[in-house]
């Protein structure tokens, strides 16, 4: 599954020129997705057939492939069931088996939550790496920076709220401190204004 040494050969660029139509089969399985494949099959109806290629194949590959892609562009890391089965092109009940098999292929690394009917994004395989998947990998360092700065404004947030809860905290045991002292002193001097009355 990794064409990206392959695509980067002169011998296989040249095809080009010599070989146009292998050239833009080659170039939609190494960076491009089903959608890509299906009309490349319109244009060229007989080539897969003609060329001796196996159809299911290419097709479960293509399948595979755009499943990884779309794993590895989902800045979010969550990725609805229903979103899969449209870009595959499959019934939803399929959807679990087709991640499964990337898994397996080792293009994706995740776990499913059948309850929440998204697949949870760990780790992706890029098929190529060119400016796009610089682009990708920018948009989800941006997305982490604004989540993380969301975190530690939480965070501040939370630690002044804190800090003024302790605040009150030490005024009220102040007050009550300096309450308590006032009452002793009054019952001090009232005791002592008796005892000087009884004298007389």
């Amino acid at each position: 599954f990794d064409f990206h040494d392959l695509s980067a050969l002169p011998t296989i660029q040249a095809l080009a020129d010599t070989h146009p139509v292998w050239s833009e089969l080659l170039e939609i399985v190494s960076e491009k997705e089903l959608e890509d494949y299906a009309d490349f099959n319109d244009e060229h109806d007989t080539f897969v057939a003609d060329n001796a290629l196996d159809a299911d194949v290419l097709h479960r590959k293509m399948r595979l492939l755009t499943l990884a892609s779309l794993a590895a562009s989902t800045s979010s890391r969550e990725l609805e069931y229903r979103r899969i089965a449209k870009t595959l092109q499959i019934p939803a009940e399929d959807v679990e088996m087709w991640v499964i098999d990337v898994i397996r292929a080792g293009l994706v690394e995740g776990k499913l939550s059948q309850e929440k009917q998204v697949f949870l994004v760990h780790r992706t395989t890029y098929r190529v790496f060119g400016e796009k998947q610089w682009r990708e990998v920018a948009t989800r360092l941006d997305t982490w920076k604004d989540s993380l700065r969301n975190v530690l404004e939480v965070v501040r947030r939370e630690r002044q709220a804190a800090e003024a809860q302790k605040e009150r905290e030490i005024h009220e045991v102040e007050r009550k401190a300096q309450g308590a002292s006032g009452m002793g002193a009054g019952r001090r001097v009232g005791g002592r204004d008796m005892i000087e009355m009884g004298t007389d």
